[in-house]
C-alpha cells in the first residue's frame, strides 16, 4: 500500500492536535480532517483553556500526569517562541483557594506547573473566606486562535480540511483507510457510546483588564482566568443539559460568586454569554476499534471524552492515538500471508 488515507472526523482540538501529530509522526500517509463545525463553532472555542487538568477517576494517576506534561511541554515551547501570539498561548500566574484544607495538598501535576507552592498567610488575607491555597504560574490556551493556529499546521504539512457532516464512519469507507473518531459528543451517534454526556459550561467573557492573575475556587466551579482579549468567569457544571442558550439567571449568579472573589469585576464592562458542552465520560476513550461489515473493515481510532480537560490534556492524548494510528497503518502495510 502507497500512501495511506486517513480522516479525522471532528475538528475541535482534538481532531486538529491529532491530525498534527499524525501529519509529524506518521510519514507515507494523507490527511483529511472533516466536521460540520470549526472555529468559532466549536467546544474548545468556549473553553476557558487554563492548564489545570482536572482527575479522571478510571485512569491510572501516571498515565493522566504524563497526559499534562505533555501538553505542557507543547505549550511551554509555543509560549518561548515567536508563534506564540499567533497560536494564542500565554503564561499566567494566580491562586487555586480552599474553604477547608483539602486532602491532598499537593496534587500530581504540581510539579508540572512552574513555582507550584502553597499560599502564605499575607496572601491569603485577599481572600477571607478561604483557609489555604496554592500559588502558581501556568499556561493559558485561547481556543479560536489556537484553532486556527492548528488548522494553519494542518494545511502546511498537506492535509485537506472538509465541511461535512458525517452521520455514519461506513461513509468514509471506502475512501479512506483508517478513520480517526474526534467527534466528541457526536460519538453518541457516531460510535453508539451511550456512556458519553454533555455537561453544559456556561461563562462570561469580560473586559477587566485591570484583572492579571487567575482565582480559582477549590471546586473549579468559580473561576476568574485573565486571558488575550478578555478575562473568562465560570462557571457552571450542568450534568445532563444539552441547552446551548445562555441563561440570563445564571450570568448574574456566575458574577456575583466571582465578585465575591475579586470585588474589582464589578466595574468589568462588555459581558458577552458563552456557553459549551463539554464532552463528558467516566474516562476519556483513546482505543482502536475494527469495524465490520460483512467482508469489509475499516479500523477506527477512537479519540474523545475528555470532558473539562479538552486543552489540558490535548497533545498528550493526541500523541497516544498518533500511536495507535500508527498501529493500524503497519497492519495495513503488512503483506498477507499467502496460503500454501
Amino acid at each position: 500500500m502507497d500512501t495511506v488515507r486517513i480522516a479525522v472526523v471532528g475538528a475541535g482540538v482534538m481532531g486538529l492536535s491529532t491530525a498534527v501529530c499524525i501529519s509529524k509522526m506518521v510519514p507515507g500517509c494523507s490527511i483529511t480532517v472533516i466536521s460540520d463545525k470549526f472555529t468559532p463553532e466549536t467546544t474548545s472555542d468556549v473553553a476557558a483553556g487554563m492548564l489545570i487538568p482536572p482527575t479522571y477517576p478510571d485512569t491510572p494517576i501516571q498515565k493522566q500526569k504524563q497526559w499534562f506534561k505533555e501538553t505542557f511541554d507543547h505549550l511551554f515551547a509555543i509560549v518561548n517562541s515567536a508563534e506564540a501570539e499567533d497560536a494564542g498561548v500565554i503564561l499566567v500566574s494566580g491562586w487555586q483557594i480552599f474553604r477547608s484544607i483539602p486532602t491532598e495538598e499537593v496534587p500530581y501535576w504540581a510539579d508540572v506547573v512552574l513555582g507550584f507552592r502553597k499560599m502564605t498567610k499575607d496572601e491569603l488575607k485577599k481572600f477571607p473566606q478561604h483557609v489555604f491555597g496554592h500559588a502558581f504560574t501556568t499556561l493559558k490556551c485561547e481556543g479560536p486562535a489556537y484553532l486556527l493556529w492548528l488548522q494553519k499546521r494542518v494545511k502546511g504539512s498537506g492535509g485537506l480540511i472538509l465541511t461535512r457532516r458525517i452521520e455514519d464512519l461506513w461513509e468514509l469507507h471506502p475512501s479512506f483507510d483508517i478513520v480517526v473518531n474526534c467527534s466528541g459528543l457526536g460519538s453518541r451517534q457516531l460510535a453508539g457510546d451511550a456512556e458519553i454526556f454533555p455537561v453544559r459550561g456556561q461563562v462570561l467573557k469580560v473586559q477587566a483588564p485591570w484583572v492579571k492573575h487567575f482565582i480559582r475556587d477549590s471546586s473549579g466551579l468559580t473561576y476568574i482566568y485573565p486571558g488575550v482579549s478578555n478575562v473568562t468567569l465560570g462557571g457552571t457544571r450542568q450534568k445532563g443539559d444539552w441547552n446551548l442558550s445562555p441563561d440570563a439567571e445564571i450570568s448574574k449568579e456566575i458574577l456575583s460568586r466571582c465578585c465575591a472573589l475579586e470585588p474589582s469585576l464589578r466595574g468589568a464592562y462588555d459581558l458577552r454569554e458563552k456557553v459549551g458542552l463539554r464532552p463528558s465520560r467516566p474516562g476519556v476513550r483513546l482505543e482502536k476499534e475494527l469495524l465490520a461489515q460483512g467482508s469489509r473493515r475499516l479500523p477506527v481510532v477512537h479519540h474523545y471524552g475528555h470532558g473539562s480537560g479538552g486543552i489540558a490534556m490535548h497533545w498528550g492524548t493526541a500523541l497516544e492515538a498518533t500511536r495507535l494510528v500508527n498501529e493500524c497503518v503497519q497492519v495495513l502495510r503488512t503483506p498477507p500471508k499467502s496460503k500454501l
